[in-house]
């Protein structure tokens, strides 16, 4: 995964603004028909407090702070073909700001950019997808079981008024890899 990130960070405009390092990959529970999603972890300008006093969990592994985590959902293991993996991940990718704070383009949202998400969003996963090397393809391809971090305990979007007993701080003693099948179709593993 961090292979892909970095690549699409070096090779397309669309995602110099990434750093690999500063988004979170972990599996999570189903979510409707999404293969996966993108959460940001700060308010605008890195901040953990907004406005309205709202004030987001700090999430730290090895020391980094994370910046975004990207879930991948059930039918991103069970149902899709690697390009469909690869397509969901710059997918996600696509929702980050170019200005890489912890926050979401608010004009590549679906909420706001409705039928012309797909429109721009199309032609780069395209060209990402034919720029893309083999060996970083394959992984994608894979058929069998393989290990995904996972949330022990998932964090908030924001912590409740100072009384409550949130956790303020997850770091890598929070996640635990787990084992999920990567189920894949041999004969669409070119698609």
């Amino acid at each position: 995964m961090r292979g892909l990130i970095e690549h699409v960070a070096r090779a397309h405009a669309e995602y110099r603004h990434l750093e690999a390092s500063r988004i979170l990959v972990v599996a999570g529970e189903a979510r409707r028909a999404s293969r996966g999603t993108v959460k940001p972890l700060t308010f605008a300008d890195k901040k953990r407090l907004d406005s309205m006093g709202r004030k987001k969990p700090l999430v730290k592994v090895h020391g980094k702070q994370m910046l975004y985590v990207i879930t991948l959902r059930p039918l991103f293991f069970r149902r899709s073909t690697p390009r469909q993996r690869v397509g969901t991940v710059l997918h996600e990718l696509f929702h980050i700001s170019k200005a890489f704070d912890g926050t979401l383009d608010h004009l590549r949202r679906h909420e706001e950019a409705g039928e012309g998400f797909e429109a721009e969003f199309a032609p780069i996963e395209r060209r990402c997808w034919k720029r893309l090397p083999p060996e970083l393809i394959a992984p994608f391809a894979y058929n069998g079981e393989v290990r995904v971090l996972q949330w022990l305990e998932k964090p908030q979007s924001w912590l409740p008024g100072e009384r409550a007993s949130h956790r303020a701080l997850y770091t890598e003693k929070h996640l635990f890899e787990g084992v999920v099948r990567l189920k894949t179709d041999p004969l669409k593993t070119v698609h």
